[in-house]
């Protein structure tokens, strides 16, 4: 958890900041823009406003994982807060091939300055709630305020883990990972009411008819020998892979049918 009295105390008593790693940004123009996204991402543009963020992914046709992303509008444009690097061309090149003889000009940055400040008060003109749970703070582009201190990137990693929050591919395996089983339509990323997107048909039929069989815990490790990515077996028996570690916690993608089996091993628990 976040090592601060109080994350929703004033901003200039045991407030903090913390630099996020590898983040990009796209930059969505045009008049068309809104209904481009409407038709492929999995949440409802009809939620977003300038003062309301909206969390969101655009799936692969069969449902899969391919990227998550923060909707944000500054007067007539959307901005895309995304994972940085190769990540954010990869997602830009997938929208323009959406956006194909459409209305609409796309720009990126591959790596831009993004911070999550833990503050009651709203910390920059541009500052926006993290969609995803209450006590994940406010993201900021650009600048940090400077007036509260920095803490370091483990302590957001542990507090964002302890909460089951994934953090894009560090836990979502790409092109394999599907919604309900990362959790992510707990996290308000998914809309199953606003109609079709990109890999609506099986996101929807494994909501309706309850398909899961796995899902993300948040977990207590210690082996110190188990790393991101590893196999978790018990007595033998696949139970499930390691996603991404912060000290002597983790996310994991357990079997729910060996949930019960954590009670007999050492190496890990669940948090």
């Amino acid at each position: 958890m976040l090592e601060i009295t109080n994350v929703n105390t004033n901003v200039n008593s045991d407030s903090c900041f913390v630099k996020l790693k590898s983040r990009g940004l796209i930059h969505i123009e045009g008049e068309e823009r809104k209904d481009l996204l409407q038709n492929i991402i999995t949440n409802d543009l009809a939620f977003l406003s300038p003062d309301t963020a909206l969390y969101s992914c655009l799936l692969s046709p069969q449902g899969k994982f391919l990227h998550d992303f923060f909707i944000t509008e500054i007067g007539e444009t959307l901005l895309l807060e995304c994972e940085g690097g190769e990540r954010a061309k990869d997602l830009y090149r997938r929208l323009k091939m959406y956006a194909l003889r459409r209305k609409i000009t796309f720009s990126v940055d591959e790596h831009i300055d993004v911070y999550a400040v833990f503050s009651d008060a709203k910390p920059a003109p541009h500052a926006y709630k993290d969609p995803r749970h209450p006590d994940m703070g406010w993201r900021v582009h650009g600048e940090h305020p400077d007036n509260i201190p920095e803490s370091p990137f483990e302590t957001w990693d542990k507090h964002r883990i302890s909460l089951c929050i994934p953090d894009g591919s560090r836990d979502l395996e790409i092109e394999r990972a599907n919604m309900l089983e990362s959790n992510l339509d707990k996290l308000h990323a998914v809309s199953f009411t606003k109609g079709c997107f990109v890999g609506q048909e099986l996101t929807a039929r494994m909501n309706y008819r309850g398909l899961s069989k796995k899902h993300l815990y948040a977990v207590k490790i210690n082996d110190d020998t188990l790393q991101s990515g590893d196999d978790i077996k018990i007595e033998g028996k696949l139970t499930g892979t390691l996603r991404s570690r912060c000290g002597d916690i983790g996310l994991a993608q357990i079997k729910d049918a060996m949930l019960d089996n954590l009670h007999h091993n050492t190496a890990i628990s669940l948090l």
